[in-house]
């Protein structure tokens, strides 16, 4: 591929993504394309400014927030969540993984921060989806795909929560996407403001993110994108419109997948990871803060179990770290995640680049699709 631009074109023009924007940022040279629609009844085009559902690229944004109260000293990476989080105050495990939901045991210690933090307390998503406990997640908290008016408010969301068992004990296993919900509700009660507030105060106002946030403002709805999913002969169906789902706040504001944001607030916050957490001049986060967010924390049975690192990854603080170089993409160190709405962002500490691509079709799996595939794979020559 000569540039970003036709990486994307493949994909837009002969192919049934609506549209995409991303930008390469290495060795002080930044590099965007926008491609294709925004999907608005207008034609509005893909803009460098269109703003995106970025799904669980939320999961970094809510990992670094949960940093900040430790490094307050509000709360400590071992302090068990149940003082802010009374609904786990007395968690149960199902007694077999495929067992009935009322087959449980005691959980053999508290839940911690850290167990949230690295998506180990026990609540999320297995490789099997068939499982029973599992399937209270999408049935009772509404887990999935993000649809946040379709999600009660956090204290009774937190209430349905405590009524379903773990899948494992804490520590235990690495299981997807609850965990990073229940962190948000947790860093709103810790902090005594509302998710939405904190995370304007402490990290997208001092970032100069100013497109990022949990709704989409009636002044902004012009540039924000539409949401699709496959459809069966071969195109892509209508999810949500712009003035859909995120025209308003939500009831929920979902720390695993709930904001919108662009390629350029994004790449401000990459930036603050690969300066050690320092944004013009003004610290936001320690170097240590930032290690301990970019550092695999799993262990190998950990990694093989989980079902969907088979591409040489672990797992950080809200985020992926690559650990070897199964794919022709991966780099030893690389930190970021994918959205299911069909986003990516990476940043790589030890060459200081900076990879992000938003775009508007549902991920049907956990495998990723082959735009996000052959964007990663210019960005590791860029």
């Amino acid at each position: 591929m000569s540039d970003l631009r036709e990486v994307f074109e493949k994909h837009v023009h002969d192919g049934p993504v609506p549209g995409a924007v991303g930008l390469v940022a290495r060795d002080g040279r930044v590099e965007v394309a926008a491609v294709g629609s925004a999907g608005t009844d207008d034609g509005t085009p893909m803009a460098r400014d269109s703003v995106c559902r970025i799904a669980s690229l939320t999961k970094p944004v809510v990992a670094a927030a949960a940093m900040l109260l430790v490094e307050d000293g509000r709360i400590a990476l071992e302090d068990p969540v149940a003082p802010w989080l009374p609904e786990l105050a007395a968690p149960v495990v199902v007694r077999t993984p495929d067992g009935p939901v009322d087959d449980v045991v005691p959980a053999a210690r508290p839940i911690t921060l850290f167990d949230l933090m690295t998506s180990r307390a026990g609540y999320g998503f297995p490789s099997d989806f068939s499982l029973p406990a599992a399937g209270l997640l999408f049935s009772e908290l509404k887990q999935g795909s993000p649809l946040p008016r379709r999600v009660a408010p956090p204290d009774p969301w937190m209430d349905t929560l405590s009524r379903i068992p773990l899948l494992a004990q804490p520590g235990q296993e690495w299981l997807y996407n609850t965990c990073s919900d229940i962190l948000g509700v947790l860093i709103a009660r810790v902090a005594g403001q509302p998710l939405p507030e904190f995370f304007a105060e402490r990290i997208f106002t001092p970032l100069g993110m100013s497109d990022t946030g949990f709704m989409v403002p009636a002044d902004k709805l012009g540039r924000f994108t539409a949401l699709y999913r496959p459809g069966a002969d071969g195109g892509v169906e209508l999810v949500d419109p712009p003035a859909g789902q995120w025209s308003g706040m939500p009831d929920f504001p979902s720390g695993a997948g709930g904001l919108v944001s662009t390629v350029d607030d994004l790449y401000a916050f990459a930036r603050m990871l690969l300066d050690g957490g320092t944004a013009g001049g003004r610290r936001l986060l320690s170097a240590e803060s930032v290690r301990q967010m970019t550092t695999d924390h799993l262990t190998p049975a950990q990694r093989q179990a989980s079902g969907l690192f088979t591409e040489g990854q672990g797992w950080g603080f809200g985020g992926s770290v690559d650990v070897d170089r199964t794919a022709p993409w991966n780099v030893p160190g690389r930190y970021g995640w994918v959205g299911g709405t069909g986003t990516t962002a990476h940043i790589v500490p030890a060459t200081g680049t900076v990879a992000i691509m938003l775009s508007q079709v549902e991920m049907t799996g956990p495998t990723p699709p082959q735009l996000m595939r052959d964007f990663w794979q210019y960005a590791a020559h860029a």
